[in-house]
Formats: structure tokens, C-alpha cells, sequence
């Protein structure tokens, strides 16, 4: 199944004609959140800086000045113009890395401050800080998903796969997501990735599923990796 089939195909349920009434559907799946979500997320970049400097020393305080010079320069331009800049800032900025070599666990969700701290991430990493740019941008949360996937590797014909995340941003509740990736520096369409197969995909609303109705669960009780992630955003000074 593509990724785009897949991932277009968990969205809101719909009880009549999918395309005459997918998008009211898809207010009253996310709890009539399009009012809520019309104000952006917030970060507070004075305490960012104080949670940087002591874990990381002042050198370190400079990459968050970065990434607020970037937000500003971004904010009120086109969603297209705000997605490229965020991909290209994060994919630029932070060195792929294991958990295992940054953090000594085997899997481990850092937060925007943690992965500029040491300038290095793995793709949940990457997915995250993208997700929360977006947020504070002021692109609505049903706009957002982060999305689970098998990647396939080695060539378009070969068998072989491993875990993956990237970031999907949806124009409209029907339309295909444009997947935020740092594997392939290009934003593009889910019907061009062909290499990746979905598993899962949420947000701080909902978690949804290949094939499912509407939101499936609270992804914090699901994931509990995530729900961490969002209690420590909280501390650093994220508010949505």
C-alpha cells in the first residue's frame, strides 16, 4: 500500500459522500478543533535560552537564536515558503545520528532544545522539531501529523526496510500530505514516495491507523514516548 493511499485513507470518518462533506467531517473528528487550533503554538525562547545555557553551555544558545531568526524571518509567509525553510533549517543544522551514540538508549524522542544542544539527531528527532516549528508558525494541528513508516532501502526493488519517521503537513483534510523528510532533502508529494509504507501517524490530538476511522486513541496513553516529549516542551517553554 503507498503512502499516500494509506495515509489519506486514515483520516476522519465519513458517513455520506467522502468528498461532499469530508472537511466538516474532519472538524467534528478533531473535536471541532479548527477554532481551537486557529492560534499558533507559543515558545518562550527567553527560558529556551536559560534550559540551553545550563545544559549546554552558551556556545549552544547561539543555535536557538538561529531557529528564532529563523521562525521570524518565516512568520506570515506562504505555508510553502515555511515548510522549505524549516526542512532545509533542520536538515542542515542537526547531524544524523543513533540514540545509542547520542543518548546511551536505545530509543530516545528529543525534544527541538535537546537535539540543537548536541547538534545531532536520528528522524524522530528531526520529525519533532519540524512538527513544533510548524506549530509555532501557526499551521493548525489537524494540518500536522507525525507519521511512522517503513522505508525501504537499498534501491526501488529491494525487500529491505527499517523504521522511519518523517512529518506530514495535509493543504486540505482531503488532500495527500507533502512529507518533511531527512533522508530526501525535497518536500514532496506522498504519491512520490513510493519507498515508504505507513504504520501509524499522530499528533497531540490523535493517533490514527492504515485503513481506520477517525482518531484511534490518545497518543500520549499509545505512545508514551511522545507524551514525554510533550511534558518536556512544556519545561522548556512550548505552549499550545
Amino acid at each position: 500500500m503507498s503512502l499516500s493511499r494509506s495515509v489519506r485513507s486514515v483520516g476522519p470518518p465519513t458517513k455520506w459522500h467522502p468528498l461532499l462533506l469530508i472537511t466538516l467531517l474532519f472538524a467534528l473528528a478533531t473535536g471541532l478543533g479548527l477554532s481551537r487550533a486557529e492560534a499558533p503554538a507559543r515558545m518562550d525562547f527567553d527560558i529556551m535560552r536559560s534550559a540551553m545555557e545550563e545544559r549546554y553551555g552558551n556556545e549552544a544558545v547561539r543555535a536557538v537564536d538561529a531557529w528564532e531568526s529563523l521562525l521570524r524571518e518565516l512568520d506570515g509567509e506562504p505555508v510553502s515558503d515555511q515548510l522549505r525553510g524549516v526542512n532545509r533549517f533542520f536538515n542542515e543544522r542537526i547531524r544524523f545520528g543513533e540514540d545509542e551514540d547520542i543518548w546511551g538508549q536505545a530509543d530516545y524522542w528529543s525534544t527541538p532544545l535537546e537535539s540543537l544542544g548536541v547538534g545531532r539527531g536520528d528522524c524522530e528527532d528531526y520529525s519533532i522539531a519540524k512538527y513544533v516549528s510548524m506549530r509555532i508558525l501557526g499551521v493548525p494541528n489537524e494540518q500536522l501529523r507525525l507519521i511512522y513508516v517503513r522505508a525501504r532501502i537499498g534501491g526501488r526493488h529491494s525487500s529491505q526496510s527499517q523504521a522511519h519517521m518523517v512529518l506530514g503537513y495535509y493543504p486540505s483534510s482531503d488532500a495527500e500530505p507533502l512529507v518533511l523528510d531527512n533522508l530526501i532533502g525535497e518536500i514532496r508529494p506522498a504519491t512520490e514516495r513510493d519507498d515508504l509504507q505507513p504504520v501509524f501517524s499522530f499528533n497531540s490530538d490523535g493517533l490514527w491507523t492504515p485503513g481506520a476511522r477517525g482518531s484511534q486513541a490518545d497518543p500520549t496513553a499509545r505512545i508514551s514516548r511522545w507524551g514525554n516529549v510533550l511534558r518536556r516542551l512544556e519545561e522548556e517553554g512550548f505552549r499550545q
